[in-house]
């Protein structure tokens, strides 16, 4: 069983698995629009929903800002390993591998990204990095439920594994020469980021096909992580829909 907090992450398994909510727990305070447009669209679903105070909510949601919503729903089944993604896939993968990333509301906010834009699986080493605590699944806004995230225990081997099925690697890294929107981004593809401050890893670095830098025009030297991944992401979409309308 599995807690969700929060109205995007309730709404978001509502929408996918619906039949996966087992009952959905209310502040008996909200009684604003979204409260109730939730409550109608939750019994539409047939959905219970149950009212209880703001401290047995926070109680269930272990400290987790729950904006006065917390639902049970049963885990969803999701992939574990790489193999187990791109063997389902009807197009050339789009993965986005992080090294490093230990906030969890940076790997919430950067599975939300990957969600946007359409990438099949985030991929992260088991050591220092953060893993899905309720903080990350919170301000992924669902895009946890949507998106694989595949914690592996060797992030170079799992690297050179992508790059033996054709997938070109490529690293975001301050000092490469060529930009991303100069980098090849298109067809089978890894971006592969850092955490902000730290860049990538000596080894993860070597492990790309190709380094490219995020052009900053302003004063600060770095983007947050998920920004950056939405931008390389994002421009990796552009890329591919500029190749199928050749």
């Amino acid at each position: 069983m599995k807690m969700l907090a929060g109205f995007h992450a309730v709404r978001s398994r509502l929408r996918q698995k619906p039949e996966s909510v087992r009952e959905i727990y209310m502040d008996v305070e909200r009684k604003d629009t979204r409260a109730k447009e939730l409550k109608e669209f939750a019994a539409k679903l047939g959905v219970r929903v149950i009212t209880v105070d703001a401290k047995r909510l926070d109680g269930m949601s272990g400290g987790t800002r729950n904006q006065g919503v917390v639902a049970h729903a049963d885990d969803l089944q999701m992939p574990q390993f790489v193999e187990d993604v791109l063997e389902t896939l009807d197009e050339p993968p789009l993965l986005l591998i992080l090294d490093g990333v230990q906030d969890p509301h940076n790997l919430g906010a950067c599975l939300r990204a990957a969600d946007g834009a359409g990438a099949h699986a985030v991929i992260a080493p088991k050591d220092r990095s953060c893993g899905l605590t309720h903080s990350a699944i919170k301000v992924s806004s669902g895009a946890s439920e949507s998106v694989p995230f595949i914690a592996v225990t060797n992030l170079a081997r799992t690297m050179r594994d992508l790059k033996d099925r054709g997938i070109w690697l490529v690293g975001a890294d301050d000092a490469a020469p060529q930009t991303i929107y100069q980098a090849k981004l298109e067809g089978a593809l890894g971006v592969a980021l850092g955490a902000e401050g730290e860049g990538l890893r000596r080894l993860t670095k070597e492990s790309c096909d190709t380094l490219a830098s995020m052009p900053m025009r302003g004063t600060v030297e770095s983007l947050n992580v998920s920004v950056a991944s939405g931008i390389c992401l994002y421009e990796a979409r552009r890329q591919r829909g500029a190749l199928q309308a050749r």
